[in-house]
């Protein structure tokens, strides 16, 4: 039956890749068909009668009536559609909300997830995925055996239970068919568990006496899974355990500092890596042909119109975003989406460059403000400014400058974040401002929590104590010293961190206030 199905599985995507064709073939044609329902759906809500949808006819007057806008623009319009009201943002009544992370004022955030959305942007997505995959690659066998899901988990909202919210990867697999679940291994109740340690372990349990052709999550978790049943089987690598895993789709951060770490579980070279850019927000990209690295081609027919927003407008007090027409290569553009989710032009924060025209593809060189997100954390200036700010209120510490980095996977160690700090007055205990500021940082970020969870993503964070005049000096060595430059707080890579402690050790940090230094 298996093998039945992955050639009727197979035979269906492969034809089914004519959608992609179409919309690469014609790009602009199908963005304006989106643009003309959103228009008319806009009619329909509270949102589009707020700013006079009934007067927009084209991309013209959709953008000059309608702002740009961000979370902290339409939270309040989000609560409403939780507790039930109708006709928002969307027509109808929303009763499913993707939680991500926070902004600069919460410490998750909500964004609508409708039948339309759901059906013709999340799910179509990802078997845009399986299109492409199977068309490049036609030995594919993923349906042959069992695919793993790394997903989250899904509650009812308690102050109206109608409304329920979870992890987009949760929701997707609780509205999967009756057949798409009989491929998936664990099962859906195991696959949805709230509790992480829980969920991880009934996968090791179950999944792993399964037969495993193809799996999905962020690199950060399938490290921890890959390396919990490494532990608990004996075995030297991945393929031991499930030798016809051929796939492994993956996204949400970075797989750079992971490729190394992933060579050593699966060490076949034809292994296939396919990325996708499944947001909260929308199904946006994946990876096209499998000599493509970082770029992937952007999903233009999945109930998405697209603007994008110049580097030069980030900034701006009336920031103008261009149409997909105007892009041009190797420029920086922050995503501004209209979604059949009821986000409309809407700013998820990230920024990409398009590194093809025809078809259009992305890259994704990171988010509109400083962040770190190697384990999917999500970490933002505001999240670290406000946990260092309460940390010294609760130490009677002052922190003059830090800036922060990654540590990434390194053998059997597990990744986190390294601080190094100059303190105006340092904490009397350097250990216990240390915890204090990782038990902060996850009160005050949802995802750093999710992620130091047990520390099986991310180990608690590290610190140094920098001399005094450590910043301003490297400052003035690069010619930045002055009121409009500033220490960069948040890097995902290491670049500034080796700089800044090579410098603290030459101004005579010395082998003495290195004893000092927390150990991951």
């Amino acid at each position: 039956m298996i093998p039945l199905l992955n050639h009727i599985a197979g035979w269906y995507l492969r034809r089914r890749y004519a959608h992609i064709e179409h919309f690469m073939a014609h790009p602009h044609e199908v963005q304006q068909r989106w643009l003309q329902y959103f228009m008319l759906q806009g009619r329909r809500t509270v949102w589009g009668e707020t700013f006079g949808m009934n007067e927009v006819n084209n991309a013209t007057d959709f953008s000059k009536r309608l702002p740009i806008t961000d979370y902290d623009a339409i939270k309040e319009h989000i609560n409403r559609m939780m507790y039930g009201e109708p006709d928002v943002l969307w027509p109808g009544v929303v009763e499913w909300f993707a939680k991500s992370s926070g902004t600069t004022s919460d410490k998750s955030k909500f964004i609508p997830v409708t039948p339309e959305n759901l059906e013709y942007c999340h799910i179509k997505g990802a078997w845009d995925a399986a299109s492409l995959v199977y068309t490049q690659r036609p030995e594919t066998q993923a349906f042959a055996g069992k695919m793993l899901h790394m997903g989250g988990s899904h509650q009812p909202f308690a102050e109206y239970p109608s409304t329920n919210f979870g992890d987009v990867s949760a929701i997707i697999l609780a509205h999967l068919p009756a057949l798409g679940r009989y491929t998936y291994t664990p099962s859906l109740a195991d696959a949805l568990l709230p509790n992480t340690d829980d969920k991880l372990q009934r996968i090791a349990n179950v999944a792993v006496h399964e037969d495993v052709r193809a799996i999905s999550g962020a690199p950060t978790w399938l490290n921890v899974l890959f390396r919990r049943l490494l532990d608990q089987t004996g075995a030297e690598n991945i393929h031991e355990i499930w030798p016809n895993l051929e796939l492994i789709t993956h996204g949400g951060m970075s797989f750079t500092p992971y490729r190394e770490q992933f060579k050593r579980f699966l060490p076949s070279p034809d292994f296939q890596y396919w990325e996708v850019y499944n947001a909260s927000e929308g199904y946006f990209a994946v990876r096209h042909q499998p000599d493509d690295t970082d770029d992937m081609l952007l999903l233009l027919d999945n109930g998405i119109y697209y603007e994008f927003l110049p580097a030069a407008e980030f900034d701006s007090a009336t920031p103008r975003a261009i149409t997909l027409q105007e892009v041009e290569l190797g420029q920086r553009y922050a995503l501004v989406v209209t979604t059949n989710a009821g986000l409309w032009r809407y700013i998820p924060g990230d920024t990409v460059e398009f590194t093809c025209l025809a078809p259009y593809k992305i890259k994704i060189v990171g988010r509109m403000r400083e962040f770190i997100n190697a384990f999917g954390e999500e970490l933002m200036v505001s999240d670290a400014d406000k946990a260092v700010t309460e940390v010294c209120r609760l130490t009677q510490s002052l922190v003059h400058h830090y800036t922060v980095a990654t540590i990434y996977f390194s053998g059997d160690k597990s990744g986190g974040h390294e601080w190094a700090i100059e303190f105006e007055r340092q904490p009397a205990d350097l250990e216990k401002f240390a915890d204090l500021l990782d038990d902060t940082l996850k009160q005050i970020n949802s995802d750093y929590e999710a992620k130091r969870f047990k520390n099986m993503a991310m180990d608690r964070l590290k610190i140094h104590a920098l001399p005094t005049g450590t910043f301003n000096t490297w400052l003035k060595r690069r010619g930045k010293y002055g009121l409009q430059n500033k220490v960069p707080r948040l890097a995902n890579n290491r670049k500034i961190m080796d700089d800044i402690l090579l410098l603290a050790k030459e101004l005579g940090m010395g082998r003495e206030r290195e004893n000092n230094n927390l150990g991951i």
